[in-house]
């Protein structure tokens, strides 16, 4: 297939295919993506991996998530792609780099699934943003993806409540009062770590909202240092009560950038929660040392299968730690220990891989 007949194959299989489909699907998208994508080539042959020797999903190879930061996975040249989404910086100053020509699929990956999972019983909703704009962070995949689902999703009244200077409290007092007032639900979205800084304002100034039935919030992307850390449920306990919102409507999402579909829970009344994956996506939790499957109510490290992730590598094995159910996973955080271990051997084959 050709770059245009891939994409449009997968587009098409985001909009009206079903998880009976994806076997087939992900074995088309690795031959494309072994034939067109070099760093990805080297490694799957340094795993004695071609697109005549794998017949089953499960045994596409998995790309270390650490190797984004020590190879291109592009099946176009990276000087073709109108959006590149980088990782946060490290201590060695590398970031992960995900090449993409445009965000068609990208786009109607995060609305078709975002629109199920967050907005099931609405079509619009008034929205705060909480993380800065594509225009402030142009390589974040997160300020893209949620100018998405404001633009798309946001009634007229929606903003971004947060600039170079912080927070703009003044401005979304005003607009959660409004809320109580007229009765209009309200959605909070941002990074984890703003909400934190909410929180703490909030009690700091013994400030609480009533706002209407209807009401959400939906997180993501944890502390990463950068705020007070909460343990899960004293962090959904605390939102709860500052917005009068119930736990059932404080949605997580989990999504990283070098994936292109993000995943969600259905809400937090227990944490942690089961992460949920569309049709184009299956989630796989294995023992590093061996990759085979781990069993329910065993720990392992997160293999993700993103078919939405066609320029790329659709394949990705993550540094975080999972638990397999029936419905979908629980994320458990990052890796340690012999986890850890095992994830540093796979970025070792790599780096070896490449020489």
């Amino acid at each position: 297939m050709t770059f245009d007949q891939i994409k449009q194959y997968i587009y098409q299989f985001i909009e009206y295919g079903s998880s009976n489909d994806f076997p087939t699907v992900a074995l088309k998208l690795f031959e494309f993506q072994y034939n067109e994508n070099h760093d990805y080539q080297k490694f799957c042959l340094s795993q004695g991996k071609t697109p005549q020797t794998v017949n089953d999903w499960k045994d596409i190879p998995a790309v270390p998530i650490n190797a984004f930061k020590h190879a291109t996975f592009s099946a176009i040249p990276p000087k073709e792609a109108q959006f590149v989404y980088m990782t946060s910086g490290t201590t060695s100053g590398i970031k992960g780099k995900n090449y993409h020509k445009d965000l068609d699929v990208y786009d109607l990956a995060m609305t078709s699934f975002f629109k199920k999972m967050f907005l099931s019983d609405c079509s619009k909703i008034e929205m705060a943003i909480l993380f800065p704009t594509p225009q402030e962070l142009p390589n974040s995949s997160l300020a893209h993806y949620l100018e998405v689902a404001k633009s798309t999703f946001g009634t007229v009244n929606s903003a971004t409540y947060i600039d170079k200077n912080g927070i703009q409290y003044s401005e979304l007092i005003k607009a959660l009062r409004q809320s109580e007032a007229h009765k209009t639900p309200f959605a909070l979205l941002g990074a984890s770590y703003s909400i934190v800084h909410l929180i703490e304002y909030l009690e700091e100034h013994n400030l609480a909202f009533k706002l209407p039935v209807g009401s959400r919030v939906l997180d993501t992307g944890g502390y990463k240092n950068r705020s007070k850390e909460l343990p899960q449920q004293e962090f959904y306990d605390k939102v709860s009560n500052l917005f009068n919102i119930p736990k059932d409507m404080c949605i997580n999402m989990y999504g990283v950038t070098e994936l292109s579909t993000q995943f969600y829970d259905k809400g937090n009344e227990t944490s942690p929660s089961i992460k949920f994956a569309p049709h184009w996506c299956r989630s796989r939790v294995v023992n590093p040392m061996t990759m085979e499957d781990v069993a329910y109510n065993e720990k392992g490290i997160l293999i993700h299968y993103d078919l939405a992730n066609y320029n790329s590598v659709a394949t990705i094995m993550m540094e975080d730690v999972g638990e397999p159910t029936q419905e979908g996973f629980i994320l458990h955080g990052r890796t340690e220990g012999a986890l850890a271990k095992g994830c540093s051997l796979a970025v070792e084959e790599f780096l070896n891989s490449k020489n």
